[in-house]
């Protein structure tokens, strides 16, 4: 059965945020084969204007919040999410699609997103390093977690910045398919796949 993944989008998104894991999931697809794809993989956006990405990429949305498929697994993309926090019907359709999905997941700084519908109370949660201080100062109900690549609550797992989450995203591919195809996707790809190990060299 074909899983949907529909990855979160918003002007001023981080472009490796949301191209990282849609490069994974995409290209976990076409290793795995078969007749019908094992990963449909689009890009969800407030509305279906074109959303203007960090270094002034644009990028067309597949689907606005309203009329989109049903959501198996929602990945939150990171980027400058001031904007975002403000905007209600975001926060709630996050919120309402957590209860729906098998994983919600988040990269960077799109845990700020997780964190404002309150699912992250009493969680632990990662992010970009430079923001560390920042989730902890404004979410002070989240263990926010140091170092790590991902955190894995279960249904809810987030990612520190940028290239971390295509290390979370293989992570989903083992939890969603098996360790193998996300072994053969990282090699597909040319990527040295990051175990969960703590980082070091951030200040």
């Amino acid at each position: 059965m074909t899983v949907n993944i529909g990855i979160y989008i918003f002007d001023n998104v981080e472009v490796l945020d949301f191209c990282g894991p849609y490069e994974v999931f995409t290209c976990a697809s076409r290793v795995h084969g078969g007749e019908n794809p094992l990963f449909n993989v689009f890009t969800v956006a407030e509305s279906l204007n074109s959303v203007l990405a960090r270094a002034g990429l644009s990028v067309k949305p597949d689907y606005a919040l309203s009329g989109h498929p049903q959501l198996d697994c929602l990945v939150i993309a990171g980027g400058v999410v001031s904007d975002e926090l403000l905007k209600n019907n975001v926060i709630q359709w996050i919120d309402e699609q957590s209860k729906e999905v098998k994983i919600i997941a988040s990269v960077c700084t799109g845990a700020f997103l997780l964190a404002k519908t309150g699912m992250l109370d009493g969680k632990s949660a990662t992010t970009h390093w430079e923001d560390i201080s920042d989730l902890r100062a404004m979410f002070p109900r989240i263990s926010v977690a140091e170092r790590l690549r991902w955190v894995d609550e279960g249904n809810i797992v987030s990612s520190a910045g940028i290239s971390a989450g295509i290390d979370m995203s293989l992570h989903l591919v083992e939890r969603l398919h098996g360790r193998e195809l996300a072994e053969r996707t990282a090699r597909q790809l040319e990527f040295d796949w990051t175990e969960n190990q703590p980082q070091t060299g951030l200040n």
